[in-house]
Parts: C-alpha cells; structure tokens; sequence
C-alpha cells in the first residue's frame, strides 16, 4: 500500500547507472512519490535549480562530478533538502563520510527496497519537523559563505568555542561580530546557560557600571531598588561586550578585576560577588592607537585579546555575495509570508563588484529595499544600478565597482539620465530635447535601467 505522505513529495534519484535509476523509480513511483532523474552531477545541479525536490538519492561514485562533490556543490548554493548517499561496498568508507558532512543517511548497494521506503520516509518527516520547528522559532541572522575567508572563521569558531579562553572579536561595522560570538557561545559547554549581550557604546556612562555591575538600592539617586547586573546575569554562561572600546576607564578598571579574580562589586555593595562568566568582546576600534592615546587600557587588552578572531570586511569576500543574496532572499519571503524573488544572475554579478561599505548589514538592507520596490519575480541589473546611482555618495563607488567600460558607461548614463529627470520635474519631452535624444529612445532607456519616478513624487511623469 502506498504511503499516503508520499503523494506531496518529489525525489531526485542522481545516478549514472540507467539499471539504477529505473529500479528506484519502480519502487518509488509505486510508492506514490513523484521521482526525477539525473545521469550526472552536472544534470542534477541543473534539475535542482529548475525545481528543488524534496530529497535526493544520491549515488557516491559517478564520472566528472562524484557525489561528495556534488554534496558539496548543493549545500554551497543553499539548498537544505535530506540527501541519502547510494554506496557500493568498496564505498562504504566515502559513504561514512558523507554522512559525517551532514547527509542524512546512506544505502548499500545492492539496494534492498523496504531499506530504501524507511530510510527515506525517515529522511522526509525529519525534514518536515525541522521546517516547523524553524516556522515557530524567530527567524536569526547566521554567518553565511563558502568563501575562504568565511572558511576559515568558522574554523577559529569551532576551535575556540570548546576552550574557556576569552574571545575579542574585531572587525568593521556591520561584518557580524555579535554572529560570530553567538556562534562561540553555542558551540560551547556552556550553551546551556545564558548568552548575554551588553552594547557598552549605547549605554550612557553614568549607567553603564550599573548595568553592568549591579547597584543596592539607595545607592544613587534613583536607585529605589537592587538591580542585578549583567555579569551576575550571565554567571555559568557567556557575556558578550560589543563595542568594548567605547567603554570609560573606570569601567575599563571593574572588568579587569572580573577577568583577573571573577570578582564583582555592585555600586553601593559592601561586598563583592564571585561570578564564573566567560567574556567575549568585539569592537571595531583600533585598540593600539586607544592604548598610545591613553583611551584604552593596555592591560585590559592583553586580558581580552587571549583568542583574537577577526571578522572580514564584505569586499575582502565578494565571492559570497550570491549565497549571501540567496539567504536573505529566503529569509525575507518568510518574515513577510511571500513567495520569494530571485535575483538574475547579471544582478548578482552587478551586485558582487559593489564596495558594500557598510558590510553585510548593508547588503542585507539593500536585499529588502529591492525585494519591496521590484514589481517583478526577478530583481534585474538595472534595479541594482538604480539602488546604487540613487544615492549620490555610492555613484562613485558603484562605478569602479564595475568590471567593463560597458558597465561604466550604463552606470554613468543611468544616473546622468535620472538627474535630468529629476532636475525636469520628470517631464520626459523636455529631458529627451535637453539631453538630445529622441524622446522614444529616452524611453527604451528609462525602460532597460529600470527608471521609475519614486512613489513619493506627485503626479505622473510628464510627456
């Protein structure tokens, strides 16, 4: 009797053996599943992109592309579905290893068919709990890239989180320190307790030893209770210091005494609190020339500074920026219950040479900005131009971004041509007569750049 969950999903069966194939399509389609084919890995990247299945049967040894590869190559383009390894008994050790990566499981050929049915109806229902589970949980910014860059900070991550050791983590704004620190707490023994989280440049500094420390009650005016401070908070857990350096050294002083004997003294107490806290700081200051300045406490960085981990600016892993594209690409369609865009493969290269001053949070808000403003399924070259030469300070950037002196030109006559507009008060006949052009060919231009007058202009354009 087919299974009756069968019928909504699809599975693609990758591999070069035709008899294989054939055999997994009879049990499946038996089954009630809708089954696809792929001869290759290059095959199976095509049919994924077309439409992603539910699951992929997987075999491990195939020509040009084998399947560890073809793994690899699904899970960099984003792609989460459960994938079942197929190995032949001289395998069975790359089929381990596969599984080791993150498959779901693997079969031994020859393939028994009630092994199959259970390990893949396994496979589709933990699948169906994990997306639920990620429905009902909020939705959390995670490092993203495959990159060397990001390669090898997920390494440190990993090699650090285990250990006791302070962290300080450095790196500019908007690069993912606080990630990368969440990712250290987790990763740690100590994920069971509480992660907890002081931005130290936003708190005023007459509050910020307090917040920090603690208070008795009448120990300041305004004081009309005890509070507990954030490293008492965070006792058997982590505290993360953003922007440690933006911290007074009177309060630079009290850390130190933390770090060195675990000691906390709430203001107004007559006694001290032992606390057991691992610290990890980030900032994007220059901390030696704070140290040389008399800003920063030398000390205090050499007791911070026992694991250095350095977050990479966006322009040192352009290559990301499709995957990273892609994630916030889902992550918005779910925040905000639509069906996702995609991007075309000219706006993501488009998109992968612009300088991203701001780093990933401002890749991230352009995403959302075009994602809300395209009216199309597909967010175009010219709209990325558009977001990019419709701010003045990035035009500059946005054209040595480029790669060609075709793509210089189209940035430069796409803002030159959105100035006229604007300057005309968007009356196209007088725009195309004061640019010298024909006022159709001044439309097919509007047209291929994505020219539009902004939501917030009155009127329509004018002819």
């Amino acid at each position: 009797m087919a299974d009756p969950g069968a019928y909504q999903a699809s599975i693609l069966v990758i591999d070069d053996e035709a008899s294989i194939r054939e055999s997994l399509r009879m049990i499946l389609e038996y089954e009630g599943y809708r089954v696809e084919e792929a001869a290759s890995g290059a095959e199976a990247l095509s049919r994924i992109a077309a439409q992603a299945p539910n699951a992929l049967l997987l075999d491990i040894k195939m020509p040009e592309m084998d399947g560890l590869e073809l793994f690899s190559a699904v899970r960099e383009r984003g792609y989460g579905m459960p994938i079942i390894v197929i190995s032949g008994h001289g395998n069975v050790a790359t089929a381990v290893e596969a599984t080791r990566l993150g498959a779901f499981d693997f079969l031994e050929k020859p393939l028994h068919r009630d092994r199959v049915l259970l390990c893949l109806r396994n496979a589709l229902e933990s699948s169906r709990l994990e997306r639920e589970n990620r429905q009902l949980r909020p939705e959390r910014e995670e490092l993203v890239g495959s990159s060397n860059a990001i390669r090898a900070l997920l390494e440190i991550i990993q090699k650090a989180a285990p250990t006791n050791a302070t962290v300080l983590i450095r790196g500019e704004s908007g690069t993912g320190k606080e990630l990368v620190a969440r990712a250290i707490h987790e990763q740690s023994l100590r994920k069971a307790q509480a992660l907890v989280k002081v931005n130290c440049a936003a708190i005023p500094e007459d509050l910020i030893e307090s917040e920090l420390f603690g208070h008795e009650k009448g120990s300041f005016t305004g004081a009309s209770r005890r509070q507990i401070g954030k490293f008492v908070a965070a006792d058997g857990g982590t505290i993360f210091l953003d922007e440690i350096g933006d911290m007074s050294a009177r309060t630079q002083a009290k850390v130190l005494r933390v770090l060195q004997d675990g000691e906390v003294e709430p203001v107004g107490a007559a006694s001290t609190i032992h606390v057991d806290v691992r610290v990890v700081a980030a900032t994007h200051r220059d901390l030696e020339s704070d140290i040389t300045a008399n800003r920063f406490r030398e000390d205090l960085f050499y007791r911070l500074n026992v694991l250095p981990i350095r977050t990479p600016a966006l322009r040192e892993h352009p290559e990301d920026v499709p995957m990273l594209v892609e994630h916030f690409v889902r992550v918005f369609a779910r925040q905000n219950n639509m069906k996702e865009k995609r991007f075309s493969q000219e706006a993501l290269d488009c998109m992968s040479r612009l300088p991203w001053r701001g780093n990933v949070r401002e890749l991230k808000n352009s995403v959302d900005r075009l994602l809300i403003l395209s009216a199309g399924t597909v967010v175009e070259k010219g709209e990325v131009l558009s977001l990019a030469s419709g701010d003045r300070e990035e035009l500059s950037g946005a054209m040595l971004a480029v790669k060609t002196l075709k793509e210089f030109r189209e940035v430069a006559e796409r803002s030159f041509i959105l100035h006229k507009l604007e300057q005309l008060d968007w009356n196209v006949t007088r725009t195309a007569r004061s640019i010298e052009t024909p006022r159709s060919n001044l439309y097919k231009k509007m047209e291929s750049y994505s020219i539009r007058r902004r939501e917030s202009d009155e009127g329509e354009e004018s002819r």
